[in-house]
């Protein structure tokens, strides 16, 4: 089985500081939430769409710049066009009902949780330090997004804080992969050019 971490430690990965721009994006995102719950549908379905749109686009660039580095490159599209998607059915309709946006918010963080459990195992599987962490919050990230798809008013908590607390999740875990990004970006700069030849061979020969 072809393993996704071969080539960035031999090709510096492109744009790494993209998922940290996004990560920051979705942090700021819950906080407005958090201190605003009371803020209308219509404001919130605003603020969300923009942040999809924007960190959907900038997935999508980080993708297609990373197609020659990174051999799962096309889930990072996928996230970015399903991301994107959502951004611009939000904006499209900014009136939806708080159930709705809850639906969406919690489709969206699902989807990227259990990509990140993945990536986690990925992490584990080349002895990466504090994969764990990352286990961690896409396990969290995709219990309270199953909340917000099935049940969004649980023990009395409104919608609003869950959204907030699914995007601060999702936020933290997209920064937390884009310092591991930079780790391998950095280590792949100290590769010496003739070990990086010789991997490029045998990956020809295999």
């Amino acid at each position: 089985m072809k393993h996704s971490f071969l080539k960035p430690l031999f090709k510096a990965v492109r744009l790494w500081y993209i998922p940290l721009l996004v990560g920051i994006l979705f942090v700021i995102v819950s906080i407005i939430a958090f201190a605003s719950p009371l803020t209308s549908f219509v404001a919130l379905a605003i603020l969300f769409s923009l942040s999809f749109l924007f960190s959907g686009i900038s997935e999508i660039v980080f993708s297609l710049s990373n197609r020659n580095e990174l051999d799962n490159w096309g889930w990072h599209l996928v996230f970015g066009l399903i991301t994107a998607a959502a951004g611009m059915l939000l904006f499209l309709n900014p009136g939806i009902s708080m159930t709705l946006l809850a639906f969406y918010v919690g489709f969206i963080v699902l989807f990227r949780s259990i990509a990140m459990i993945s990536f986690s195992i990925d992490l584990k599987k080349y002895r990466v330090p504090n994969w764990g962490i990352l286990l961690t919050l896409g396990i969290l990230g995709a219990i309270i997004s199953f909340i917000l798809i099935w049940n969004p008013v649980v023990a009395g908590v409104s919608v609003g804080l869950l959204i907030g607390l699914s995007l601060l999740i999702t936020g933290l875990v997209s920064i937390f992969f884009s310092f591991q990004l930079k780790k391998l970006h950095t280590i792949s700069k100290k590769i010496k050019p003739e070990l990086k030849e010789r991997f490029e061979r045998l990956q020809e020969e295999i």
